[in-house]
């Protein structure tokens, strides 16, 4: 097993390469979404943030829609709940797979009392892949943007009202930068629908007031997220 220096330098050297991807990577989101790149942001590496987790499995996966950033609809279907313990309470998230084309991998939407302040005001991801026992490791630390944190090409599904998590998760990535964060996914949708209104008019968009305390909110069509380079 890893040291916690070890571990910790294993995260960093994982963040410069998702650095590298997003600077010049062909199929990095800034390519063309018309933003400038600059470095990502982290809260600093905790391993106390990397827990134990149980999977309680769905008898018949439920099919369901989560909200998305542009008004619509992600379709995905509910697998699980993850069970586990942090920062002395009781947790649980939803789990959803987004379809075939990602195999056995899964995506857990979530949100924080850190949102729409020092991380992404809609939510952020984790990524598992599936396997036949029901106990897992679930590191916040890995915990990342949307690409529409980032651009306006991409349509992301928000975390239901279940994934709300009420504690701080100082751990994984922080928000871009403060002009693109905002206070939840209404006002994230409202943002949208403000900038794509003024690009078709060729007016500038108004912009934007400063962060107010996160709320709680409900939550090319995305699909399963991926880390850059997925760890061993």
């Amino acid at each position: 097993m890893a040291s916690t220096k070890e571990y910790a330098k294993e995260i960093e050297q994982e963040r410069t390469a998702k650095d590298r991807f997003f600077a010049g990577h062909p199929e990095s989101p800034f390519r063309d979404g018309g933003a400038m790149f600059h470095p990502l942001r982290y809260f600093p590496v905790e391993s106390r943030f990397k827990v134990s987790a149980n999977l309680v499995r769905q008898e018949q996966p439920e099919e369901v829609q989560l909200r998305t950033n542009q008004d619509g609809f992600m379709s995905c279907r509910h697998v699980g709940d993850l069970k586990f313990q942090l920062e002395g309470q009781e947790l649980s998230l939803q789990i959803f797979h987004a379809g075939e084309q990602v195999g056995p991998r899964v995506f857990i939407p979530f949100r924080d009392a850190t949102c729409g302040r020092k991380s992404y005001g809609p939510g952020r991801y984790l990524i598992l892949d599936l396997h036949e026992s029901d106990d897992y490791e679930l590191d916040f630390n890995l915990a990342f943007n949307p690409y529409c944190a980032y651009v306006d090409g991409y349509e992301c599904g928000f975390p239901p009202a279940e994934n709300d998590l009420p504690i701080s998760v100082v751990a994984g990535e922080q928000a871009w930068s403060e002009e693109r964060n905002p206070a939840g996914p209404s006002t994230a949708i409202s943002d949208h629908t403000k900038r794509t209104l003024a690009a078709r008019s060729g007016a500038p968009a108004a912009p934007k007031p400063s962060p107010k305390p996160a709320r709680r909110a409900p939550a090319k069509r995305a699909t399963a997220p991926r880390r850059t380079k997925p760890r061993k």
